[in-house]
């Protein structure tokens, strides 16, 4: 599965399931998400045992997409079947200061900052 854009690409593989986030993400609103929220909700289903969101690649995450994000993972967070890991990038400003946040909404989540 994937998602394309002009700035951004969003892709699963399921033989690793992992979500690849590359670019910039700076999509207006829920309504413009929509195929990105749709690609998570089929993770989702899929429940993998591990599902990692891949996040080195993301230059750019308006609140929008911060808040599909988070919705992502309080659901995996109340589905209790799948280890969340978010891998981010030390070198991405916005990632240092938002990605810890996930580990508050879900305590279990791994967070990787390479």
């Amino acid at each position: 599965m994937e998602v394309n854009g002009d700035a951004y690409r969003v892709a699963y593989d399921d033989a690793t399931d992992t979500v690849l986030f590359e670019g910039a993400l700076r999509l207006r609103g829920a309504k413009e998400y929509a195929p990105i929220g749709e690609l998570l909700e089929e993770v989702a289903r899929a429940a993998p045992e591990v599902v990692t969101l891949d996040l080195r690649e993301l230059r750019f995450l308006n609140s929008a997409g911060t808040d599909l994000l988070f919705r992502f993972t309080l659901k995996m967070r109340n589905q209790v079947t799948s280890q969340v890991v978010i891998r981010g990038a030390v070198d991405i400003p916005w990632q240092g200061r938002t990605l810890p946040n996930f580990e508050r909404l879900m305590p279990e989540l791994k967070l990787s900052m390479e």
